[in-house]
């Protein structure tokens, strides 16, 4: 099996040395400064668009707290083992504190721009560039807005924060999926859109280096073959899921897209002389919960936690948290399973908080060793 956490050529996660781990005191990062889609965004879409309500947030926040999950993201227990509060979303105006850094992601957000509206695809406009240029005009402000002095030094971050800071980015599943659902053959995408997709990702790293940025913790996309809203989009073969209930060509597509990444990591490192680059095998940990979920604790794996109806106890019209009106009445009909802790999926597309511990878990030592170039 693909180790879970790869450093560029290979770092196995389950073999550190105790070299590496004596570094781990050397890794001290102030500031977390976050780019991605849904699986990273602590409140951006819900502050651009309106809040994701109930039940998200129930298992740990006890209401929705910005997140398309019941509780943490794995991007809050970064922040956790990092003793750095969770970060606030840079679309929020209200409550928010970037001390320690600040979260461009947004739930739908691909690395390419999308040519549709939010209403009309469920994919978001503020794609990578958009989050880059958000990024760049908070670097630029805070600094202004800091030396004015006052409450403004507790709110916004130093100006070493942004070199010293750990940068991580999670976003591309939506680049497949869009693609996908747009009735291109996952060979086209493999070969026309990856290669585009990647190009774009090179830039923003580039782009951020430029401004300062050093230190880069950067996911690659997971096995969207077992997630229930890409399973049931299109009608499908039996002979198009494996032995565990996955889709295998589109599982097949984010493998190639994790290769394309990887190699696209190895050549930015290359060019960039003063970066810390670390590769993050997500798709290994998540596949593995999907394949062994009862092994881990879980006990189910591709059926959602919450939702409404199918196979998958998921409907992209009867969504988590639904509520319909009949006779007067509002019924409550996208419930919640009775054990969040012990689903992998959240709501047809989004992992519960204790799967994201479970991909933490896998991913966590890596850490110590992210601000080094070996």
């Amino acid at each position: 099996m693909k180790s879970i956490l790869s450093s560029l050529f290979a770092l196995s996660m389950l073999s550190l040395s105790s070299a590496h781990a004596r570094c781990s005191a050397q890794c001290h990062f102030p500031a977390i400064f976050n780019f991605g889609d849904s699986n990273s965004d602590t409140g951006g879409l819900s502050s651009a668009f309106g809040q994701a309500g109930p039940p998200h947030g129930s298992s740990f926040f006890g209401s929705p707290a910005g997140r398309y999950c019941d509780g943490r993201l794995v991007i809050d227990f970064i922040a956790e083992s990092l003793g750095l509060p969770y970060l606030s979303a840079f679309l929020d105006s209200v409550g928010s504190n970037f001390s320690h850094g600040a979260n461009f992601a947004t739930a739908g957000s691909p690395i390419i721009a999308l040519n549709s509206t939010l209403r009309q695809s469920g994919f978001s406009p503020f794609s990578l560039d958009v989050q880059f240029v958000q990024f760049s005009n908070f670097h630029n402000r805070s600094q202004t807005v800091r030396s004015h002095g006052g409450v403004y030094t507790t709110m916004l971050p130093e100006a070493d924060s942004f070199s010293q800071a750990l940068y991580t980015f999670d976003i591309g599943q939506n680049d497949l999926t869009a693609a996908y659902f747009a009735n291109k053959t996952v060979e086209q995408i493999g070969t026309t859109d990856v290669p585009e997709i990647i190009s774009q990702f090179k830039n923003a790293v580039t782009y951020i280096y430029a401004q300062g940025g050093r230190y880069f913790w950067i996911h690659n996309t997971g096995p969207i073959g077992c997630l229930a809203y890409v399973i049931e989009w299109f009608p499908l073969k039996a002979s198009d899921f494996d032995s565990h209930g996955c889709v295998s060509p589109l599982n097949h597509l984010a493998q190639q897209f994790n290769d394309a990444l990887k190699q696209a990591v190895i050549e930015v490192r290359a060019s960039l002389s003063e970066a810390g680059i670390t590769y993050v095998d997500v798709y290994s940990a998540k596949h593995e919960l999907f394949v062994h979920a009862q092994g881990h604790g879980f006990k189910r794996s591709l059926v959602a936690c919450c939702g409404h109806g199918g196979k998958y106890n998921y409907n992209k019209n009867i969504g988590c948290g639904k509520k319909v009106t009949v006779k007067g009445k509002e019924i409550y009909i996208g419930k919640p399973c009775d054990e969040p802790d012990k689903a992998v999926i959240w709501d047809g597309v989004h992992f519960t908080q204790a799967a994201n511990k479970f991909i933490f878990d896998k991913i966590a030592a890596g850490l110590s060793m992210a601000c080094h170039r070996q």
